[in-house]
């Protein structure tokens, strides 16, 4: 059983993905194929995780990438090596 810190992160993972993404395009498209819902889905993911700035705990308004890479914020480095991984 996880703590209850780490299920809140990951409970509000999925009430955001339920919000922005799939009430929102399940108003505007019909998925005939699962492959075209994760297409959708890998777009949004995308700019979930690597375009968005976040103001949460220690997030310093980066993206979560720039979170997993160490690096802080405005760094070009950091926006050389995000291009580079996408």
């Amino acid at each position: 059983m996880g703590r209850l810190q780490s299920d809140d992160f990951v409970k509000r993972l999925y009430r955001t993905l339920l919000d922005e993404q799939f009430r929102i395009k399940g108003r505007q498209k019909w998925y005939a194929f699962l492959a075209e819902m994760k297409k959708d889905l890998d777009a949004y993911l995308q700019s979930y995780n690597v375009k968005r700035p976040y103001r949460g705990r220690g997030m310093k308004d980066r993206a979560p990438l720039q979170v997993f890479l160490g690096t802080p914020k405005g760094d070009k480095e950091q926006k050389k090596e995000t291009k580079e991984a996408v």
